[in-house]
Formats: C-alpha cells, structure tokens, sequence
C-alpha cells in the first residue's frame, strides 16, 4: 500500500519504510472517511490473508486519483485517510483471527487456563497501532502480551539472529561442520 500511494514522495515519508510512514500518516488520518471490508469474513477459521483488502486499496486508490485528476506516483490529498482506513482494517483483522486462535486454544485445553501468554513479534509488533488493539485483546481475555522492543521487530536477520543463539545454547539443530553444504545468496 505504501509503494503504490508513492509514500517515498511525501515529504514527510521519504526515508520511512513503508509500514512506518502507513503508521505515521495513519495518526493523523480519519480511518472513517474510508472503509474497506474485513478479509475473510465467512471462513470460520484462524487464517490471516491481505490479498483482497489490498485489491479493494488499490481500487480505492485509483477512484481517488481519478477524482482528483493526479497520475500514479503523485500524492494524493486524502494520503493520510487512506493510511489510516488501512491501518486500521489490517488492525481489526489480526485481532479477529488472533482472538478466533485464543478461543480455539482455550477451547482445545492447548494453553493453560491461567497465566495463557499472546506473543507477537515481527513487523507487526512495530505497529503501535496494531500492539494497542492486541494488548486490548489480551487484557480483555486474561492473557498477557509479549512484544519484543519495536526496534527488534523490523528485521527478520534478527530474529533469526537470536533463533540461531537460543538453539546453539539448547544444542538443537546446530551443524558443527559446514562441508559439503552451499550457500547461495538471492
């Protein structure tokens, strides 16, 4: 959504990555002047998918241009509204389908009845937006929240990073000799 509203053009975003600047244009935006439906309302399950709200975004997006006679790559006026309805519609759908996860576990006897912990971590966990509605789901379900600093929840490298450290002190997993094996960077 942040490369196809040309975020890297707004003066404000150039140098964010783009779930930052949503996040950033999104605190001053008004999510309600634009809504877009909730992904997968009719599967009753614990799936996450953003393929169709990013369809209706790009299409909103488009009917917006039009409106307001600007070409791809110009930004529009109502940017922040935009990141805002966005925002807030990935938000609702990771608290549905986490709070549909919970149930199922606590249902299932999976976690136990007391002291039940959510951990979210990865990029997600960056967004405060996001963080505040799953801690307001963890607290209204008796469960604690987990969340790595935002400064450890942008970069993959490193959680894999202290993935590797943790199963090297566990000695789980752990090659003790690279012959024969191949790296290939992409």
């Amino acid at each position: 959504v942040a490369r196809r509203l040309s975020l890297k053009n707004h003066p404000e975003c150039h140098s964010m990555a783009g779930g930052k600047a949503i996040e950033h244009l999104a605190q001053t935006g008004n999510q309600e002047l634009l809504t877009f439906r909730l992904p997968m309302q009719h599967y009753r399950n614990c799936d996450f998918s953003f393929s169709g709200l990013q369809n209706l975004v790009n299409n909103a997006i488009v009917q917006k241009e039009k409106e307001e006679g600007i070409q791809e790559g110009e930004i529009l006026s109502c940017v922040k509204d935009v990141a805002a309805a966005v925002q807030h519609a990935v938000a609702v759908h990771i608290i549905q389908r986490t709070y549909r996860a919970m149930l199922f576990c606590i249902k299932n006897s999976i976690l136990p009845s007391k002291n039940a912990t959510l951990v979210v971590s990865g990029g997600v966990a960056s967004n405060q937006y996001i963080r505040k509605g799953l801690q307001n789901l963890a607290d209204a379900n008796d469960f604690a929240l987990l969340c790595p600093p935002p400064r450890l929840c942008t970069d993959n490298g490193v959680m894999i990073a202290w993935n590797g450290i943790e199963r090297l002190r566990a000695g789980l997993g752990v090659l003790h000799s690279t012959d024969g094996i191949r790296y290939e960077p992409r």
